[in-house]
């Protein structure tokens, strides 16, 4: 057996070996190329679709801030138009209220006394006039209590005449009276009722 020369089969074996493993690694390389193309091509295409996503969410953000404002603004013309109708049905529920309340005036003044001006202020009714007596200022206060419109009189000043700095037989007098509404009528009544 010493005759036998295994160099050329050992050569052979030595480069078929080396061609499969560079075979090996460049099917190794080539597919952990493949593998690394594939996974960037599955990231770019995860961000892309993240970031139409996000696009999309920022899209319908900036729609739902529009209807948010359009909404507010809806809002505001809203309790603009509710304050407009309350206006409307004060001055509807009031609106007899200053002819009761010169109907009331009138009909409450005695003989003997006459009214010089009239404010009113809110609800306060602020009188002046002039009486031949306090008794008539008086029975003034106790008709005007009496009305249904009317109630709360209270004197603030009653006092002798004067004219060109003589005291004369009529007396001065500033009284207020509270003007009550339809609304408060009607809570007067049920309060009397109950």
């Amino acid at each position: 057996m010493a005759g036998l020369n295994l160099l050329p089969w050992r050569d052979k074996e030595r480069e078929l070996k080396k061609k499969q493993f560079f075979a090996l690694l460049a099917s190794s390389v080539a597919l952990a190329g493949l593998i690394v193309f594939a996974a960037h091509t599955y990231m770019r295409a995860a961000v892309s679709y993240q970031e139409s996503r996000n696009q999309m969410l920022t899209d319908e953000i900036s729609n739902l801030d529009k209807q948010i404002e359009q909404i507010k603004k809806l809002d505001s013309t809203k309790q603009a138009l509710l304050d407009r109708m309350q206006i409307i049905e004060t001055l509807q529920s009031t609106r007899p209220a200053i002819v009761h309340l010169f109907d009331e005036m009138a009909t409450a003044l005695p003989q003997g006394m006459y009214l010089e001006a009239l404010k009113q202020s809110d609800t306060i009714v602020h009188i002046e006039g002039k009486a031949e007596s306090n008794a008539r200022v008086s029975t003034y206060m106790d008709s005007l209590d009496r009305s249904q419109w009317l109630n709360s009189s209270n004197l603030n000043i009653i006092s002798v005449a004067r004219q060109d700095g003589r005291p004369t037989p009529l007396r001065d007098f500033k009284l207020d009276v509270q003007q009550l509404l339809e609304q408060g009528k009607e809570e007067k009544n049920e309060s009397a009722g109950g």
